[in-house]
């Protein structure tokens, strides 16, 4: 039975349990399937653009699963009309195949390795040019401009940032491996960070993508650390006397949220990010953990037992330590595992529900709360940073593996590799602008 976070606190012996299921060591990409999708996805083609099967990557065929992997666009077959420039597009073919949108550009190969790419995004029906780019990349970095180009037409087109460009960061058990891997939201170009023969768990995203904190077991005990991505030096900012686990970055990335047994019982504490002034935020009699915090920094949201079953609390972030916290989860016996959505409207949250371990989210002014899952067991579910997709763990034929879940519920997907036990995913930050 896949455990939560939650049980991982109460009793880090059980975290071996996660991963019992041995595998294949040879890595592998992931697979994306998509389950529903809603009813009023916009009507887009894409034109291949021009040259570009003379590169080592399609940019469209990477554009195009983007926007499909969203569940908010119907791709419409551009058959064998191939315009790559605003001139040469007959707006009256793309009306008669139901097309709305029109993607139309071309690649040119330069010298040293580059690739100059550039889009247009056109509106069919006002015969206008909505969004454009022209850009200069090496011939390695052709699927991160694609996932840019993607971020611009969803945003064109919807309103919302796009997410193509971020990263996940998930744990990954193969044989007696356990790796904590990045990869594109997209799942390709994945690496591991940091490897070990004891577990790793609970990965956290610094505010600007450039560091990730993490538990890591390699000295037998549970201790926190930050690494940071581009030189990968780490150092361990939590390894008091006792067990240091579950950690999460402020938004102003300055502090972490960590959960200590330093003075008896798992109990929330903040430290700077450098591991030096540690404070203590609650004191119960009962188990704190899964802290989390508002997206204005003003608040954590956390799962406590301290009325009797795991439930979401909450608590301001002050100086001094707090006794109380206001319960927001009242449906159910047991809902662990909070994460703000970043608008700090709603949060969502691992629920208990007829035997079934289900990925949820509820408002936090209304307290309504939604099941957007139905598999047996679900974890760890971590917002998108536009707050459009929810990304978890759940286990499918007693391996785990990585899934979404948008928002509303309508749209689903299974993101899997060949071998293999996924835990422990995490969505990375927006990319910060240049």
């Amino acid at each position: 039975m896949l455990m939560s976070s939650y049980r991982r606190t109460v009793n880090y012996v059980l975290v071996i349990l996660l991963f019992c299921l041995a595998s294949s060591p040879a890595y592998s990409r992931l697979n994306i399937e998509i389950f529903g999708g809603g009813t009023n996805r916009i009507p887009i083609a894409i034109v291949p653009f021009a040259d570009e099967n003379r590169l080592q990557q399609r940019v469209t065929e990477v554009i195009a699963a983007d926007l499909y992997r969203s569940g908010l666009f119907r791709l419409v077959d551009p058959g064998s009309l191939t315009p790559y420039a605003p001139a040469e597009v007959v707006y009256g073919d793309w009306t008669e195949r139901g097309a709305d949108a029109l993607v139309i550009g071309r690649t040119i190969i330069m010298p040293n390795g580059l690739v100059e790419v550039q889009f247009r995004l056109m509106d069919v029906a006002k015969q206008a040019q909505i969004a454009g780019l022209a850009t200069v990349v090496p011939m390695t970095q052709l699927r991160a401009a694609a996932h840019q180009i993607a971020d611009i037409i969803y945003e064109a087109l919807t309103g919302e940032v796009g997410v193509f460009s971020t990263r996940i960061a998930y744990v990954l058990k193969q044989g007696n491996k356990y790796a904590l891997q990045i990869a594109d939201a997209d799942g390709f170009n994945e690496h591991s960070i940091i490897e070990y023969t004891e577990p790793i768990i609970s990965p956290a995203w610094s505010p600007d993508g450039s560091q990730i904190a993490y538990v890591s077991f390699e000295n037998k005990k549970p201790v926190v650390y930050v690494q940071t991505l581009a030189t990968r030096q780490r150092k361990a900012v939590a390894s008091f006397s006792g067990s240091n686990s579950a950690p999460a970055w402020s938004p102003d990335g300055k502090k972490l949220a960590v959960v200590l047994s330093l003075h008896g019982g798992s109990q929330l504490y903040l430290i700077n990010a450098d591991g030096s002034g540690l404070q203590r935020l609650t004191r119960s009699t009962s188990i704190d953990t899964e802290p989390n915090f508002s997206p204005d920094g003003r608040h954590i949201i956390f799962t406590s037992d301290r009325g009797g079953s795991p439930q979401i609390y909450r608590i301001p972030v002050t100086a001094s330590e707090s006794t109380t916290a206001e319960r927001l989860t009242f449906e159910g016996s047991y809902n662990v595992s909070p994460d703000f959505n970043h608008d700090g409207r709603s949060f969502t949250f691992i629920h208990r529900h007829n035997g079934r371990f289900n990925v949820a989210v509820q408002d936090i002014a209304t307290r309504q709360m939604q099941i957007l899952t139905n598999t047996q067991f679900d974890e760890s579910p971590s917002f998108a940073p536009n707050g459009r997709m929810i990304l978890y763990a759940t286990e499918i034929g007693g391996r785990g593996i990585l899934s979404a879940v948008s928002r509303d519920g309508q749209t689903r997907q299974k993101l899997s590799v060949q071998t293999g036990d996924i835990r422990e995913p995490a969505w990375g930050p927006l990319l910060r602008k240049r």
